[in-house]
C-alpha cells in the first residue's frame, strides 16, 4: 500500500473518555460535523476512531473534531495510525477522580483500566507524548477529608466569633480546591453547552452550600463525593476490567525450534504457522498447537471451563493459555497469536463489552430525563417552599441543594453496564461469548432451540461403534487385523473410522497385502498370500458383498438393527465366506442427551432441524431426546421451519456450525455457533460462540441471561428506591446534604457489589 494513501479513519485519545455515557456526550459533538461517516467507541483504551467520508482529507477534519472534543472538557490526543490506537495508554480519569470523573450525561462513576500487555502477547508501546500517569490521589483525597472534618469542628466549637468562621470558611475552601477543581471545570463546561450532568450538579450544590452558610457541609459533600467516586471506580474495574484474567493466560513467549536443532524463547508474534514449540510441565501454552510429540494432561479450564484436566497426545489440539500438568510436549503451531482461541475469545468479550444491552439504553434515556427533570422540582422548592409553605428562603434554598445531591443518578445509571460486562465476562470463563449485552439480555426469553445434527448434536466425523465377529472358531484378533490392514490402505471416511477404532491399540501385527483395488460405491479388495496359495479378501458394503455371500437370517437382524440405529454397515469376507462386521455412525457429542434435558427443565422446548435421512435422524433424535424433528431440511427449509416453529412455540433459537447452517443462525432470533468445529461463516452469522463444542452452555446461556437480568432489574430497584426515600425526606425538609452524599454514595456501591455477583455464577454443573 502507498505510503501517501488518504487515511479512511481519525483516531483520537481521548484521557477522560472510559464510559458509555462520556461516549454519549462525544458522540453529540461530533454529530453534526460534516465529512464524518461513522464513530467507533474503543472505550477501555479511551481511543476514538471516527470513519472519514470518502474524499474528505483528514487534516482538515481533525482541527474541528479536536476542538468539539476540548469543547467538552477533555484532553484529546490525535493518534497518527490505527497501530498507535491499539496501543493507546490506558490510563483514564479515575486516576483522578477530582478531575470529575462522573463527566457522563448521566453521571456515573467510571473504572480506571490498567494492561499490561495486549491480549495478543505484545507488549504495548506508549503513544506519542503521553501524558505521565498520575500518583495515587488517595493521600490527597484523604487530606480534603481531614480539612472537611476540621471545617466542621471549627463550625460546632468555634461559635459566632468571626476569626473561627473565616479561618472555618477557608479550610472548607481547601478542602473543596483538593478534591473538586476537576468537577468546577467540568461543571462549568456542561453549564455552558446547557447540559446538566453530575458535574453540574455537584458544582452548583458546593457552591449554593457555601453561598448560603453550609460551608462545612460543602467541604463534606465534595471531599465524600470525589472519594467515593475512587471507591467506587476500583470497585467497578472489576467488572469493566475481568478481561484481564484473560490477557494473563497467554504468555509472551515460548521456546521454538530453530532450523539447526536448537531451542530459542521468542516472542509469540513472531512465531510462524507449523513451527515447532517445546511446552514444559507447570507452563501456559502461548498460542494454539497439535500434539507432535508426547504426552500430558492439560488443565484447560481457563479457556474451556472443563472442571478436569484433558490428556493429550501426538494429533490433538491444544490452546493457548491451557497449563501443562505433567509431561514435556512438543507442539506444531497451528494458529498465529492473533488468531488462537484465547484471542478470539478476548476479542469477542471487548466488543461484547463496547455494545449497550436494551436495559442499559433504557436506563440511559430515562436518566437523561430524570437529571434535569430533578433540577427543576429542586428550584421548584427553593422557590415555591417559602411562597406555599412558608418555609423560610434559606432552608428552601438548602433542601433545594440536598435534592441536587440526591438527584446524582450514578447508581441507577451504573447498575446496568457493571451487571451486564460481569455477565459477558462469567460466560466468556465457561465458553460462552455473547456478541453483545442484547444478546444476552435476549437468551432468557427463549421459548425453543432448534439444532442442527451433523457437527452440533453429532461429532461430525465418523467413528466404528461396533465390530462384530461373525465366523465361529475364527481368530478375533486376526480377523481384525485383517480389516484394519485393508481398511487403512483407502482414504474414504468409512474405511478411516475402521482403521482407527481397529487400531488402537493394534490388535495383531498387520498382514502383507497385495494386489490392493478401491471399487467406487463397493469397498477394497485384497489378495493375501497363505500356506496355500493367495486368497481373496473383500471389506465394502452390504450389497455389493451380500452378492456373493449369503446372509443367515441372524446376520440379516443385526444389519436391521444397526442400520435402524442409523449406522453405515461395511462386510469382511474371504473367499469361504463372511467374516465380520463393522458399524460406523456419527455418534452423539458427550453431554448432547444431558442438556437437551436441562433445556426442557428451563421450559425451552427442543427441535432437531437436519437435512439427513429421516431413519438416521431419528435415530440420534432418540439418543439425544429431541421433542420434535424435522429432516431432510435444505438450508432454505431450515429457515422456514424456524419461522414455522416461531409461530407455534415463540422466541427460538438455533444451534450449528456449518456453511448451511447460516441462514437458520442468522434468521433465529438467537443464534449459536460451535466454535471448535464450527465454520468462519456460521460463526459470522451467530449472535453467540460455543467456542468449547459442549452442548451443556446453551442451557448455562439461558440460565446465566435469567439471573443477569433478575440482578439488573435488582439493581434499578435498588437505586431507585434509595432515592425516592430520600428525595421524599428532603420534601418534607427533613434531609441533610451529607445524608443525600451517603445515600448516592452507598446506593452506588450496594448495586456495583450486587451485580459484580455474577462473576462469582458458575453454572450448574460446578
Amino acid at each position: 500500500m502507498s505510503t501517501h494513501t488518504a487515511p479512511t479513519a481519525l483516531h483520537i485519545h481521548i484521557r477522560e473518555m472510559d464510559c458509555a455515557a462520556e461516549e454519549a456526550e462525544v458522540r453529540r459533538a461530533l454529530d453534526a460535523l460534516p465529512g464524518v461517516v461513522g464513530l467507533r467507541f474503543d472505550l477501555r483504551r479511551r481511543v476514538l476512531s471516527a470513519q472519514l467520508q470518502p474524499g474528505s482529507q483528514a487534516a482538515e477534519l481533525a482541527p474541528p473534531m479536536l476542538s468539539a472534543i476540548r469543547g467538552l472538557g477533555y484532553t484529546p490526543q490525535l493518534l497518527q495510525a490505527p497501530e498507535e490506537a491499539r496501543r493507546a495508554p490506558e490510563t483514564g480519569c479515575c486516576e483522578n477522580p477530582a478531575s470529575g470523573c462522573g463527566t457522563a450525561a448521566h453521571g456515573h462513576a467510571h473504572a480506571h483500566d490498567h494492561h499490561g500487555d495486549e491480549h495478543h502477547g505484545h507488549h504495548h508501546a506508549q503513544a506519542p507524548s503521553a501524558a505521565p500517569a498520575e500518583v495515587n490521589p488517595l493521600p490527597r483525597l484523604l487530606l480534603a477529608l481531614a480539612l472537611a472534618l476540621t471545617a466542621e469542628g471549627l463550625h460546632d466549637f468555634g461559635g459566632e466569633a468571626a476569626l473561627w468562621r473565616y479561618l472555618g470558611l477557608a479550610v472548607a475552601v481547601g478542602a473543596v480546591a483538593l478534591s473538586g477543581l476537576g468537577t468546577y471545570r467540568k461543571g462549568w463546561q456542561a453549564l455552558r453547552q446547557g447540559r446538566l450532568n453530575i458535574n453540574a450538579l455537584m458544582a452548583v450544590a458546593v457552591t449554593g452550600a457555601i453561598a448560603i452558610g453550609s460551608w462545612p457541609e460543602a467541604a463534606m459533600v465534595m471531599s465524600l463525593y470525589a472519594l467515593a467516586e475512587l471507591i467506587e471506580g476500583r470497585s467497578v474495574e472489576r467488572a469493566r476490567n475481568a478481561i484481564r484474567t484473560l490477557l494473563a493466560l497467554s504468555p509472551p513467549d515460548a521456546e521454538v525450534l530453530q532450523a539447526d536443532g536448537r531451542w530459542l524463547r521468542q516472542p509469540v508474534g513472531e512465531i510462524a504457522l507449523g513451527q515447532t514449540v517445546r511446552l514444559r510441565p507447570g507452563e501456559r501454552a502461548a498460542l494454539d498447537g497439535q500434539v507432535l510429540r508426547g504426552h500430558s494432561a492439560l488443565d484447560q479450564s481457563p479457556i474451556t471451563g472443563e472442571s478436569l484436566p484433558v490428556d493429550k497426545g501426538p494429533g490433538d489440539a491444544v490452546y493457548a493459555g491451557s497449563i501443562n500438568q505433567q509431561g514435556e510436549l512438543e507442539l506444531r503451531a497451528t494458529a498465529l497469536a492473533q488468531d488462537s482461541l484465547l484471542a478470539r475469545i478476548i476479542e469477542a468479550v471487548e466488543q461484547a463489552q463496547a455494545s449497550r444491552a436494551p436495559t442499559q439504553r433504557f436506563v440511559d434515556r430515562f436518566a437523561a430525563v430524570y437529571t434535569p427533570a430533578v433540577f427543576v422540582l429542586a428550584l421548584g422548592v427553593a422557590v415555591g417552599a417559602p411562597l406555599l409553605l412558608g418555609w423560610g428562603w434559606l432552608e428552601a434554598a438548602y433542601q433545594a441543594l440536598v435534592l441536587l445531591v440526591i438527584a446524582c443518578p450514578c447508581a441507577l445509571v451504573i447498575a446496568t453496564p457493571v451487571t451486564i460486562v460481569s455477565g459477558l465476562t462469567a460466560a466468556a470463563r465457561r465458553g460462552l461469548l455473547f456478541k453483545g449485552g442484547l444478546h444476552l439480555e435476549q437468551a432468557r426469553r427463549l421459548r425453543a432451540m432448534a439444532l442442527d445434527k451433523t457437527g452440533t448434536l453429532t461429532q461430525g466425523r465418523p467413528e466404528l461403534v461396533a465390530a462384530e465377529l461373525w465366523r465361529e472358531g475364527a481368530s478375533a484378533a486376526q480377523v481384525h487385523a485383517l480389516a484394519h490392514a485393508l481398511a487403512q490402505r483407502s482414504d474414504h471416511p468409512v474405511s478411516q473410522a475402521i482403521a482407527q477404532g481397529l487400531g488402537s491399540p493394534t490388535p495383531a501385527p498387520l498382514p502383507e497385502l497385495e494386489q490392493l483395488q478401491a471399487l467406487p460405491g463397493c469397498g477394497l479388495t485384497a489378495q493375501q498370500r497363505s500356506a496355500s496359495g493367495l486368497q481373496t479378501l473383500q471389506l465394502g458394503q452390504v450389497r455389493w458383498i451380500s452378492a456373493t455371500h449369503a446372509l443367515s437370517p441372524a446376520q440379516q437382524a443385526q444389519l436391521h438393527a444397526h442400520e435402524a440405529a442409523g449406522r453405515s454397515v461395511s462386510l469382511l469376507a474371504d473367499a469361504q465366506g463372511l467374516l465380520a462386521c463393522y458399524a460406523v455412525a456419527d455418534t452423539l457429542r458427550p453431554h448432547a442427551r444431558e442438556a437437551l434435558q436441562a433445556l426442557q427443565r428451563l421450559g425451552v422446548h427442543t427441535v432437531m432441524l437436519t437435512g439427513d435421512n429421516t431413519r438416521t435422524a431419528q435415530a440420534i433424535a432418540q439418543a439425544a431426546g429431541v421433542a420434535t424433528l424435522r429432516a431432510e431440511l435444505l438450508p432454505q427449509d431450515k429457515l422456514q421451519a424456524l419461522q414455522q416453529l416461531r409461530q407455534q412455540l415463540g422466541p427460538i433459537g438455533m444451534v450449528g456450525d456449518g456453511i448451511n447452517d447460516a441462514p437458520a443462525l442468522a434468521g433465529a432470533d438467537l443464534g449459536f455457533a460451535m466454535g471448535g468445529a464450527g465454520t468462519d461463516t456460521a460463526m459470522e452469522a451467530a449472535d453467540v460462540v460455543i467456542m468449547t463444542d459442549d452442548l451443556r452452555r446453551l442451557p448455562e446461556a439461558i440460565a446465566l441471561s435469567r439471573r443477569t437480568h433478575t440482578l439488573l432489574w435488582q439493581n434499578i430497584s435498588l437505586a431507585l428506591g434509595i432515592k425516592a426515600a430520600f428525595m421524599a425526606a428532603a420534601l418534607l425538609g427533613q434531609a441533610h446534604m451529607w445524608m443525600a452524599v451517603v445515600a448516592d454514595v452507598g446506593a452506588s456501591l450496594l448495586v456495583v457489589a450486587n451485580g459484580l455477583r455474577v462473576l462469582r455464577w458458575r453454572g450448574p454443573w460446578h
